[in-house]
């Protein structure tokens, strides 16, 4: 079999998924995603993509279908605990294209897989399975065989090179097929909710991202033009007996502490029900095993305090795709990947969890904090981040074309 023929499995219909699979399919392999629900689904909330994810996006020919449903800010509007006004605006826009050749974007999570879907179906050799009901495994003489039972009743077998988990946080192919770690409960929990634009309080920017600063909670707010609404992401401190007990309530109500910020108070009474989402975290370094592998969430699910958990998941792809095509085993590449990929993404979670911890600062370290963002201006962040933002993981491969009239 040559490299550009190999057949790949993936576990999961997400943004890792459905990245790896353009990716692979770029270099004219085939590829059968395991979805085990019945569509692409309308679920999560936003998230914003930096322009190390943004690159990727358009090299795989997803960034066409990013365009009328991404929103670019121009800025972060910093406001400080129970403040009128922004400390600061964090510039992006024009500064972030200009420094790292790709913009600054916030747009609904759906609204991205479903980008990247439409991408993945320009590609006949990218075959995706919905409805999935269950699938088995099996090692051999001959190799390692994936069997699927589909949505409609009947079965099939693939010996694929190499099985990917793309399976997000709690993934089965990390607990059953690696014999990894479950995930763990971060500490924190997130409250989601969309709110019209309109009932968006004057205060705040219509356009730009705002991020509202206060004692053990903060809070993050971006304009989703496409759908008409803004995100609304609420992030506090609980235990997990609560954050369980308050995702699986019908009756939850916000923490109390909200009540202390009257332009929170003001979003929260204005938006759709608050959705509570116990945020949990991977932490393992045993990314693979023979022609078994992960990505994604799945490998090093994160906080999502500095907003690159779909991005790494995205990088992860591009890293990995060309690694399976070039060598001659499975393990090898993913030996290569895991070695390339675990330095960078440890250190994006550790400064995820920071931000968290100065995020919730009380007072008055909370006032320091303030201090320092204000002297720092609207510009240091971009040289703070700036090598998570720079990163490009590869350049443009040799591409299969897309069958005709895609």
């Amino acid at each position: 079999m040559s490299s550009s023929g190999r057949r790949f499995v993936i576990a999961g219909a997400g943004i890792s998924g459905l990245a790896l699979a353009l990716a692979l399919a770029k270099f004219g392999a085939s590829v059968t995603v395991l979805e085990k629900a019945d569509a692409i689904q309308e679920f999560g909330a936003g998230l914003q993509v930096g322009p190390n994810a943004r690159r990727i996006l358009d090299r795989l020919g997803a960034g066409r279908y990013l365009l009328p449903k991404i929103h670019l800010p121009d800025a972060i509007d910093v406001y400080p605990f129970r403040s009128q006004s922004p400390l600061t605006s964090l510039k992006l826009g024009a500064m972030v294209q200009e420094s790292f050749g790709a913009p600054y974007g916030v747009m609904h999570r759906a609204d991205l897989v479903e980008a990247l879907y439409q991408a993945c179906k320009r590609f006949a050799t990218i075959d995706i399975l919905f409805g999935v009901k269950h699938v088995d495994f099996a090692n051999h003489a001959r190799g390692f065989t994936v069997m699927i039972d589909e949505a409609d009743g009947k079965s099939r077998m693939i010996r694929p090179f190499a099985y990917i988990g793309a399976d997000g946080v709690h993934s089965a192919t990390r607990t059953d097929l690696l014999g990894g770690p479950p995930a763990q409960y971060s500490g924190y929990t997130a409250w989601r909710t969309l709110i019209e634009m309109e009932a968006v309080p004057e205060e705040l920017s219509q356009t730009n991202t705002s991020l509202l600063w206060g004692p053990g909670f903060h809070a993050v707010l971006y304009p989703l033009p496409h759908r008409k609404r803004a995100n609304l992401a609420i992030f506090t401190r609980m235990s997990e007996t609560k954050a369980r007990a308050a995702r699986d309530s019908q009756h939850f109500q916000a923490p109390r502490q909200l009540a202390s910020s009257p332009m929170l108070s003001t979003l929260v009474e204005r938006a759709d029900a608050l959705t509570p989402w116990p945020l949990y975290a991977v932490s393992t370094s045993k990314w693979h095993d023979g022609p078994v592998g992960l990505v994604g969430d799945a490998a090093h699910a994160m906080l999502p305090f500095q907003a690159q958990g779909a991005a790494m998941g995205i990088e992860d792809a591009a890293v990995l795709a060309p690694l399976l095509i070039a060598n001659a085993d499975p393990q090898s590449a993913f030996h290569a990947y895991s070695a390339h990929r675990q330095k960078r993404v440890r250190r994006v979670a550790r400064t995820s969890s920071r931000n968290g911890t100065i995020f919730h600062l009380p007072w008055p370290l909370g006032l320091g904090r303030d201090t320092v963002v204000w002297r720092q201006g609207p510009y240091d962040h971009l040289k703070r981040l700036g090598w998570i933002y720079s990163y490009d993981p590869a350049p443009e491969p040799e591409v299969a074309r897309p069958r005709p009239g895609a």
